[in-house]
């Protein structure tokens, strides 16, 4: 844990601007002053805090520990309180105490929203420094969340990658390495090795093997949500295109709740880098994309569950939808995103190694556990070939296994260069792995050459499955036509059969991405016929609150 005062001057004005003069009067006409006296307490860690300006004095900004209170920075006047958990109404991460008696301009989150969705110049000062200064708590390990972990227990990335997905700032203590201190805090804690992975939220609830569910419960990261509300439009899955389809909505004035099974951005959220995507010409990770893409969605107002799935879509407009925790959500419209996921091996053990030498993604948190290993790479994809070029910076070697005769064609011929190219990777056409062998974490890999016939064992203790897409579309059978792989139909896709087994009420034919139901539709990795490329599945996503709009007014 660290202060945020080690900074250069231009960092520190980016972090934390001064407000002109005017810019205090326009805030100040939707907010309420306050005499506060030194010492006094403004908000505490864990609070749903209010927006605060300060007019004179000077306000502490405090992060407890386990050790004492670390005074992370000093507002002084002119200066603001808050990141981004003041647009997703999340709990504070910090404490605000005065250390000299002042004044101050408070806000709510509701005036707080209207300001950012109409003062040009007030948001963009807002909206910078918000990113900026959750980046830096990331980046030092300021927050209310501490994950102790170990590599030989699977539900350590798990949480790790729920936190680091969801931009919740932690600190990860490795049972493995972190000696210093450990058995002092799980002491205190009675913690037990066996209950690892734990979570100890806000330095006092423990958490042990939490699920994402618990965690998310635990750390506030969902609001409350009113089940009498029907929305304007209701997302289901926060990938690329259910992320643009909350943003155009929402920035068009629709009432928009988004629900999503794990954290922004889908499979494209567990990329490296994504190079091909329009204006980037440098590239941007899965995880950066998605998370500008959220605070887009909040600034607009765009209400998200996380951590929950949808169970069922009950049909009869406004349409329902059920949730894993019992509640239940209602929308005129329904935006169905919720992708895909890899298929898994038809190996007996793979599930003993799940998150113990199996991933499904290739961010920087697996490649952590990797170090300068070798590993497996299997798949021909883009996602894969992504994956073996952003290993092999630190990993011994790549090796790329993939069943068919080559690379497939849907790879950009930018990453096939870089493959081959590549000193580090190896490409093993027509190979596929028959066998896993480990206890607490894999240790080998068997691996068949149908070309050559051998099989072969190696001691690689890490494999990256990217391997074809099974449709996130279990919760829907029996509500929309599905075709015969399980995506969704859509638009000139659907047959006279499909739309008389739904009882398709209306004289007009199904929109572009519209489903056998009216009013529901599919966009992204989850609609049959999709391209598999972000900026389609962008695409999708707005193209699909034109639909919604023709579907309100109906």
């Amino acid at each position: 844990m660290a202060e945020l005062t080690d900074l250069s001057p231009e960092r520190q004005q980016q972090l934390f601007p001064t407000l002109t003069d005017s810019q205090i009067q326009r805030m100040a006409a939707v907010g309420v002053l306050k005499k506060v006296a030194k010492g006094e307490m403004l908000f505490n860690q864990g609070d749903l805090a209010p927006f605060f300006v300060v007019l004179s004095g000077r306000l502490d900004i405090v992060q407890p520990t386990d050790k004492g209170e670390i005074i992370v920075v000093s507002h002084e006047a002119g200066v603001f309180t808050g990141e981004l958990n003041m647009l997703t109404g999340r709990r504070s991460l910090v404490c605000g105490r005065m250390s000299e008696a002042g004044e101050v301009l408070q806000l709510d989150l509701e005036a707080l929203q209207h300001l950012v969705q109409t003062d040009v110049g007030i948001s963009q000062i807002l909206m910078t420094a918000f990113i900026m200064r959750r980046l830096e708590l990331i980046a030092h390990n300021v927050g209310d969340a501490v994950v102790i972990g170990s590599v030989h227990c699977s539900g350590t990335l798990r949480i790790r990658e729920f936190l680091t997905r969801n931009g919740h700032p932690y600190h990860y203590v490795d049972l493995d390495k972190d000696t210093s201190g450990v058995q002092e805090m799980l002491d205190r804690f009675q913690v037990r090795v066996e209950d690892i992975p734990v979570l100890i939220c806000r330095g006092s609830q423990v958490l042990r093997n939490p699920s994402n569910q618990q965690v998310a419960d635990c750390l506030g990261l969902n609001p409350k949500i009113d089940e009498t509300q029907v929305r304007d439009v209701v997302v289901v899955g926060a990938g690329p295109a259910g992320l643009a389809a909350s943003v155009y909505a929402a920035s068009e004035g629709l009432d928009v709740l988004m629900i999503e099974t794990t954290a922004p951005g889908g499979q494209a959220g567990s990329s490296s880098k994504i190079e091909n995507y329009l204006g980037f010409p440098t590239g941007i990770s899965g995880q950066n994309l998605a998370n500008r893409a959220y605070v887009q969605a909040q600034k607009f107002g765009v209400k998200m569950i996380i951590a929950r799935s949808a169970t069922k879509l009950r049909r009869g407009r406004p349409y329902t939808i059920d949730i894993d925790d019992g509640h239940a959500v209602s929308g005129r419209t329904v935006v169905i995103a919720t992708g895909a996921q890899y298929r898994r091996l038809p190996l007996e053990n793979l599930t003993l190694f799940e998150g113990m030498g199996i991933y499904y993604g290739a961010t920087a948190v697996e490649a952590g556990f990797c170090g300068d290993d070798e590993v497996i790479v299997v798949g021909g994809g883009n996602s894969a070939g992504q994956a073996a070029v952003f290993l092999s910076e630190t990993a011994r070697r790549v090796h790329m296994l993939v069943r068919s005769n080559g690379l497939a064609d849907s790879m950009s011929r930018y990453l096939i260069r870089r493959i081959e190219d590549s000193p580090r990777i190896t490409l093993h056409n027509c190979t596929e792995i028959v066998g896993l062998e480990g206890d607490t974490h894999l240790k080998s890999v068997r691996w068949h050459d149908k070309n050559t016939g051998k099989t072969e064992t190696h001691n690689i203790r890490h494999i990256f499955l990217m391997t074809g897409a099974t449709p996130n579309t279990q919760w829907l059978n029996g509500c929309v036509a599905l075709d015969d792989k399980g995506f969704v139909r859509t638009g000139s896709d659907l047959t006279a059969e499909d739309l008389h087994t739904s009882g398709w009420p209306l004289e007009r034919q199904p929109y572009l991405l519209e489903t056998s139901l009216p009013g529901v539709l599919a966009v992204g990795d989850v609609r049959s016929g999709n391209v598999k490329r972000v900026a389609s599945a962008v695409g999708e996503g707005s193209i699909s609150i034109h639909l919604a709009h023709k579907a309100l007014a109906e």
